[in-house]
C-alpha cells in the first residue's frame, strides 16, 4: 500500500534514508509513506547536485557567499528538508528543529 506509513531514520550529513536504526548513524526519526519518501529523496538529490555546482563555483574567488545563487538554492532545499522532517518527525525531531529556529513560520 502506498499510503501505509513506515518508520524511517534520516541522516542529514550524507542524505541517507533508512528503515534500520542500527545500520548507520541517524539524526531524525520520521513516519512517512513511500510517496513522501520519494519527495524527501528528491530534496537530498537536489542538494547533492547543488553541492557539485558549489564545488566548481568555489574556485571563483570574487563571488561572495551571499551573492551566490547555488548557495541560495542549497539553503532553500535544506529548509524544505527540515520542514519535511518537522512535519513527519517524531516529538524529538520536532523539538530539535524548533530549537534551531530555521523554519520561516517559526520566526
Amino acid at each position: 500500500m502506498m499510503d501505509e506509513k513506515k518508520t524511517y531514520y534520516i541522516g542529514l550529513a550524507n542524505g541517507e534514508i533508512s528503515q534500520s536504526s542500527t545500520s548507520s548513524p541517524w539524526d531524525f526519526k520520521i513516519e512517512a509513506n513511500d510517496e513522501e519518501i520519494i519527495t524527501l529523496r528528491e530534496y537530498f538529490d537536489q542538494n547533492y547536485s547543488t553541492e557539485w555546482q558549489n564545488f566548481y563555483r568555489a574556485h571563483v574567488p570574487y563571488v561572495q557567499y551571499h551573492y551566490d545563487q547555488e548557495n541560495d538554492a542549497y539553503d532553500s532545499t535544506l529548509q524544505k528538508i527540515y520542514a519535511f522532517i518537522y512535519k513527519h518527525g517524531d516529538h524529538t525531531a520536532k523539538e530539535h528543529i524548533e530549537s534551531m529556529g530555521i523554519l520561516p513560520e517559526q520566526k
